[in-house]
């Protein structure tokens, strides 16, 4: 069962979330809030699996609850953030704060049901041509950030794995440009994200631009 937690300031729109995941054999809304300081509070109390944050709400907006979140010790809750706008600043912000997942309150309801059990895994959700404009707009003019330790650790494949990442390719896409199997592109993504300390394959993406690895 993955454990969820709602926060949005439209009631309506959580009832209506919360009456799609009643849906869901395996989803459960934990909890329902309407601003982001009760989403905080709650999520330490709870510690649910997953949060769907809007990005507008009162008290303090889903962005600024991401950011808190991602920084209390011992909280492992993955955060999708919901929003009623594509903009860049907001995506990346959300990703930079640690979210995993940035969608549009637009999509369908069986597709945010899955996003969510996405997020629960440890995936990210951004979309391929999302993530490769945010990367070109944000990484151009930046210095490249010194090689870290935990590079080295990455054995050849696993550093061919990263820069595919980084060019947003998808999970079957790696494993049709290396040859091998899709179970083998997944093993080498977990240890890739381990060994670098990251949270999921859209900071790995970021992680190879910022480090010089990949040019924008």
């Amino acid at each position: 069962m993955i454990r969820i937690l709602l926060a949005d300031d439209h009631g309506m729109f959580r009832s209506g979330l919360k009456a799609v995941l009643a849906t869901q054999p395996d989803l459960e809304c934990v909890s329902d809030v309407a601003d982001g300081r009760a989403a905080v509070a709650e999520i330490q109390r709870l510690r649910p699996d997953v949060a769907v944050l809007d990005v507008r709400m009162p008290k303090l907006d889903g962005l600024a609850a991401t950011e808190a979140i991602m920084s209390a010790p011992g909280v492992a809750t993955r955060v999708l953030v919901l929003t009623t706008y594509d903009s860049d600043e907001y995506v990346y912000r959300a990703m930079r704060a640690g979210a995993s997942g940035f969608l549009l309150k637009s999509l369908p309801p069986e597709e945010l049901t899955a996003a969510i059990r996405v997020a629960a895994r440890g995936d990210a959700l951004i979309d391929p041509s999302v993530t490769r404009r945010l990367i070109a707009k944000f990484t151009v003019g930046l210095e490249p950030t010194p090689v870290t330790p935990e590079l080295s650790r990455l054995t050849a494949r696993e550093r061919q794995v990263l820069l595919l990442i980084a060019e947003a390719r998808s999970n079957a896409e790696i494993a049709d440009e290396l040859c091998v199997g899709e179970e083998t592109v997944k093993t080498h993504v977990s240890r890739v994200l381990a060994k670098l300390g990251l949270r999921d394959r859209v900071h790995a993406a970021v992680y190879a631009y910022r480090h010089g690895l990949v040019g924008p």
